[in-house]
């Protein structure tokens, strides 16, 4: 099949997408929000009578004791507790097993994901098998394959970035195939989402650079591509306004409590934009970058985002034109096309000046031709991008990110 018929086909698709999408009734989470926030979590357990709770979070938070306090409360509230601190950086399917078999001997009743999004994305699909049992996490790979509802799922970010928290998606890594993929489900959206930014004064800020920028291309993919509505461009231009204003402040002083709620609020905006209106390539070659190579989602997202927006910068230049003015870069009677360069460049600086690269340290070019095919065959048709990719201009991005 040629290439135009290609595009033409994935045109119709996205065209379909965004009927059925607009249809689909994606719940939000009751959001709890502030300083302390959660010590309001355990009356949200009481208020869903569930007496056991298993926490799904991973080695480094267990570490650092910021659970303590949450299952101190817990415990003063009758509700037993048991612990699953063994979720990797990218959550693996052995690791959603693991989960599901403390939460099947311990006798839990619902569910507390307390960590980035890797502990939240592990906790939804540990939940996803416990309702539905007979399916494996590779049988609900893609869309709408979850039939029951989970047992009630509550979400902690220690992170500002993945979103994961109002999201109807979860990403799992299969070790076997060294590749990733996505569970998306509205029934694994949590009941409620508790941002503290207490929580995450103790981030580093390589973790604050790389989740920042995550929920920035969360923002930007959303509203550049082809099925957003008012809704979701609201979200994400609150989004990129809140992290082109505090994200490298927070960078360097992590301790500023205002700016981390912020940071939150952000990646919550840019989580509910892209739940509803999906994501682009970057996701795509950045999910293939993590399950072949380990390399962390945002670090990942944020170095592909400039080489993608360059790419795709003459299809949706009214976009990130007008972006470029909510962020503060320029007037809106400038033109065009110098605000949509001035935007690229941000994000080109901003990567700099938090200690980012602009390659891949871990990419070899022997692997380019799988990554460029795997990344597509998400891609295309399943995210409605601006400016459609094939197979040797996939390949042309990832020569550029050769270290």
């Amino acid at each position: 099949m040629n290439w135009w018929l290609k595009k033409c086909l994935y045109r119709l698709a996205h065209l379909i997408m965004g009927i059925v999408i607009k249809r689909i009734n994606v719940p939000e989470p009751e959001l709890l929000t502030g300083d302390g926030s959660i010590k309001k979590l355990p009356a949200q357990l009481k208020k869903s009578n569930v007496r056991r709770v298993l926490i799904v979070t991973d080695k480094g938070i267990s570490d650092l004791g910021l659970t303590s306090g949450l299952i101190a409360e817990l415990e003063n509230m009758d509700i037993l507790v048991t612990v699953f601190d063994g979720v990797q950086a990218n959550p693996t399917i052995e690791n959603i097993e693991d989960g599901l078999k403390i939460y099947s001997r311990s006798c839990c009743e619902g569910i507390i994901a307390f960590g980035g999004g890797s502990p939240i994305d592990c906790a939804k699909l540990i939940g996803a098998r416990v309702s539905n049992f007979e399916r494996s996490a590779v049988q609900m790979r893609g869309g709408f394959k979850i039939p029951k509802k989970l047992p009630p799922l509550y979400a902690v970010p220690t992170t500002a970035g993945t979103g994961s928290e109002c999201t109807l998606a979860a990403v799992v890594t299969d070790p076997e195939n060294r590749e990733k993929f996505s569970v998306a489900s509205p029934y694994i959206v949590p009941r409620s989402a508790i941002l503290d930014p207490e929580l995450m004064i103790s981030l580093p800020p390589h973790i604050t650079a790389h989740t920042g920028m995550d929920a920035l291309t969360h923002a930007v993919e959303a509203y550049i591509g082809k099925i957003g509505t008012s809704y979701t461009d609201a979200q994400a231009e609150k989004a990129v306004k809140i992290i082109f204003e505090d994200l490298e402040i927070v960078f360097k002083n992590g301790k500023d409590l205002q700016r981390r709620a912020n940071m939150a609020m952000a990646s919550y905006c840019a989580g509910l934009a892209f739940t509803r209106a999906l994501v682009g390539y970057v996701h795509a070659i950045a999910h293939n970058l993590g399950g072949l190579y380990g390399v962390p989602h945002g670090k990942a997202n944020a170095i592909v985002l400039p080489y993608i927006l360059e790419f795709s910068r003459e299809a949706c230049q009214v976009r990130l034109a007008r972006l470029a003015v909510v962020a503060k870069l320029g007037d809106s009677s400038e033109p065009k096309k110098e605000l949509s360069i001035r935007f690229i460049e941000k994000i080109k600086a901003m990567n700099a000046d938090m200690d980012i690269p602009s390659k891949v340290d871990e990419l070899k070019d022997a692997d380019i031709a799988l990554i460029a095919r795997r990344a597509l065959r998400e891609g295309n048709p399943g995210y409605p991008v601006p400016k459609l990719m094939n197979q040797r201009d996939c390949e042309n991005i990832l020569m550029r990110l050769l270290p």
